[in-house]
């Protein structure tokens, strides 16, 4: 019985299909939580949240889709969403720990950005989980690109 060695070209498949899959489950543990933090805890989002949301939930689908198909092609669409999801909880963080002065918070209408309600057990803020997380697909993006091009 004869053993083959994968390639290279197979490796690096293997490679980028694995950081399409973290990339996926940064975002879909991210719309998970956000839906149960919103649906279950029923803690309404402030105005902030939901412009991350429109960002981080296609995130989720897109990337599903990369990885069923093992689509590394898919980099710009989700770094572009990423980018910009990343922007609103950069600002939303800004806000969160008093950087920005009042008179600029897009807050004012809804649930505060500022309240004990915006901790996750009570020492970590959404806001800055966001960002995190938006982070970490952009990393991921990032790695997949390198491991493409090499």
């Amino acid at each position: 019985m004869a053993v083959t060695l994968p390639s290279k070209a197979s490796n690096r498949e293997g490679k980028a299909w694995i950081f399409l899959f973290a990339a996926w489950m940064v975002a879909l543990v991210s719309t998970l939580g956000a839906l149960f933090i919103g649906e279950v805890l029923g803690q309404m989002p402030c105005t902030l949240c939901w412009h991350q949301r429109t960002f981080m939930f296609p995130l989720a689908v897109l990337l599903a889709i990369a990885c069923y198909r093992s689509d590394a092609a898919v980099w710009p669409y989700v770094s572009g969403l990423a980018a910009i999801g990343w922007l609103l909880a950069a600002w939303h963080s800004l806000l969160y720990f008093g950087v920005v002065s009042e008179a600029i918070q897009p807050c004012g209408a809804g649930p505060s950005c500022s309240g004990s309600n915006m901790m996750l057990l009570g020492a970590v803020p959404i806001p800055l989980l966001s960002l995190l997380a938006f982070t970490a697909i952009l990393v991921l993006m990032l790695a997949l690109i390198r491991e493409e091009r090499s």
